[in-house]
């Protein structure tokens, strides 16, 4: 994992949510203060709060220049001599997670997934663990500066999957896919119901704009797990929706 710290800024809440995350997982942590090229950079303080906040030893800290390009080829010398290789079989049952989403107009749900076991191409008919929903592949590949379709991703990799979803709410970030003719026994653990903390009812100014409200919030979910919503309605403003979401 790459925990990334802003030069000006230094440690923040979300710095510690995203250790402590990595930290549970048992995972390799990289350091590095980004954002060094910026006027009000303070790296000195911001090493300290390292030592002194996260617990991590600040000599490891990478310093770097996203926008810039520095340090950039450090960063990925670090990942390839610290982070281990996937591990995962790909003679099993497919199991692989959903972690990101968008839809296309044209081509339906496009799905970001990482493949933990097994093997998934074009023309496998696929199913989705959480609601049983199956589709059949169309297209699988990896990122690139753009997609780059491929014969078929395997375990250890990281892709996208098309398969002509237009039922927006069957895909749901943190879900498990696997083949429908050779499923997985069980889900990959971890996929949780987010709970909300901020709750906030949205109308559409004209009702006949309800329809479009419904669809774009559909949409908004499939790359936003905490968003969670349910239909409400007032005497004043009429049909809407009362949506939560983590802060």
């Amino acid at each position: 994992v790459l925990l990334l710290v802003d030069a000006s800024q230094g440690v923040q809440a979300q710095t510690l949510a995203n250790l402590y995350m990595a930290m549970e997982h048992d995972l390799t942590i990289i350091p590095v203060i980004n954002k060094i090229d910026l006027p009000s950079a303070d790296v000195d303080r911001v090493k300290e709060q390292i030592e002194n906040e996260l617990a991590l030893d600040s000599d490891q800290a990478i310093l770097c220049s996203a926008k810039e390009g520095i340090g950039i080829e450090a960063v990925l010398e670090a990942i390839v001599r610290h982070v281990p290789p996937p591990r995962g079989n790909p003679e099993d049952p497919l199991t692989a997670l959903i972690f990101d989403a968008h839809y296309d107009s044209f081509r339906g749900t496009i799905i970001s997934c990482r493949i933990l076991d097994g093997r998934l191409k074009p023309g496998d008919t696929i199913r989705f663990m959480f609601n049983n929903a199956t589709y059949k592949v169309e297209e699988v590949g990896v990122f690139r500066l753009t997609r780059q379709p491929v014969r078929e991703l395997t375990a250890g990799m990281v892709g996208y999957v098309i398969s002509g979803i237009k039922t927006v709410g069957d895909t749901r970030i943190g879900d498990t896919i696997t083949l429908d003719n050779r499923p997985a026994l069980t889900p990959l653990p971890g996929f949780k119901e987010v709970k909300p903390v901020v709750f906030s009812s949205i109308y559409p100014i004209s009702s006949d704009d309800y329809p479009s409200l419904v669809e774009a919030l559909e949409k908004y979910k499939l790359n936003d797990a905490a968003l969670v919503y349910e239909k409400d309605s007032s005497v004043a403003l009429g049909q809407g929706f009362r949506c939560g979401f983590l802060g």
